[in-house]
C-alpha cells in the first residue's frame, strides 16, 4: 500500500503551496487539487484491496456506485464502517473538497487528510 500513502503525500505537498491567512486556505486551485489527489489515494487503496482479493485489472471499478459494491461484497462482509467511511470520503474529498471546492479551513481539511490516511491503513489489513 505504498502507493496509496504516496498520494496522500503528494496531496499534503500540494495544499502547502497554498497560502494561510486566518486558519483558511487561500488558493482554491491547490485545494481542489489536493483533495482530488487524496481522494485518487482512497481509490488506489480500493483498488490494490480488491486485486489481492481475486478481481483482474480489467474488473476494477469505474464509477463511485461501482466501489461502493465491490466494498460491500468484498471488504466490508469483514467491516461495514470501512464503507462508511469510503462514502464520507467521496463527499468530503471529491465533491466537497475536488469538485465544488467548498471546504478551505485548515483543521478541517487536516482531519479530513488524517481520515483519509486512516482508511488506507484499514483497508490494507
Amino acid at each position: 500500500m505504498k502507493e496509496p500513502l504516496r498520494y496522500l503525500a503528494n496531496a499534503k505537498e500540494t495544499l502547502n503551496r497554498s497560502p494561510i491567512e486566518d486558519n483558511i486556505y487561500t488558493d482554491s486551485k491547490y485545494v481542489k487539487s489536493a483533495c482530488g489527489i487524496a481522494y485518487l489515494g482512497v481509490l488506489k487503496a480500493v483498488d490494490e484491496c480488491l486485486l489481492k482479493k481475486g478481481i483482474t485489472a480489467k474488473e476494477l471499478p469505474k464509477k463511485v456506485e461501482e466501489y461502493d459494491k465491490a466494498l460491500k461484497k468484498y471488504i466490508s462482509v469483514h467491516n461495514g464502517k470501512l464503507q462508511k467511511q469510503f462514502n464520507v470520503l467521496y463527499d468530503e474529498l471529491h465533491i466537497a473538497g475536488y469538485y465544488r471546492g467548498l471546504i478551505r479551513d485548515v483543521d478541517a481539511l487536516k482531519a479530513i487528510f488524517k481520515s483519509a490516511k486512516g482508511f488506507i491503513e484499514k483497508i490494507k489489513q
